[in-house]
């Protein structure tokens, strides 16, 4: 059975957001060979925003934190665990009344993309370079978060 908080709900904003009690995702970063890098998903035709590249991540269960969250839903989309992670900073796009937290998260050890166990809720999974996400299309959540992301990665990166 689903979790109550599995469903639709809308922001103050007036927007349409899956996940009645917020969302949060995994923004797992590394420094490759040209640069920055992140791992991003390619989400199936059916989902919402389907065909858009984001960040393994969705409703947040009833009580849960978005750390708990964001790891629970790479585990998931992905096949990726706890271990395989160093949790970092979070960034919350707060709509009112609800709220995406993105965990920024560095490999504890090497993942490569065609290891990595897609679940159905994605058609691919790559590492793409910082400076090429403007030439792929982004989910729109992801896209409008980047100007606040980009610090937080920058400084991850030092």
């Amino acid at each position: 059975m689903r979790p109550w908080t599995d469903g639709w709900t809308t922001c103050a904003q007036g927007h349409r957001h899956w996940g009645r009690a917020g969302a949060a995702g995994l923004l797992l970063h590394r420094t490759g060979a040209d640069g920055q890098e992140v791992l991003l998903q390619h989400r199936a035709l059916w989902s919402h925003h389907g065909g858009t590249w984001g960040t393994p991540g969705g409703a947040l269960h009833a009580g849960e934190k978005p750390e708990d969250g964001a790891l629970r839903e790479a585990g998931e989309e992905l096949g990726l665990r706890a271990e395989d992670l160093v949790l970092g900073e979070h960034s919350v796009d707060d709509h009112g009344g609800w709220a995406y937290t993105t965990v920024l998260a560095r490999p504890a050890r090497s993942i490569e993309a065609a290891d990595l166990r897609l679940d159905g809720e994605s058609t691919g999974v790559a590492w793409l370079p910082v400076t090429g996400l403007g030439h792929v299309e982004l989910h729109p959540g992801l896209a409008a978060s980047l100007a606040r992301l980009w610090p937080l990665l920058r400084s991850a990166e030092e």
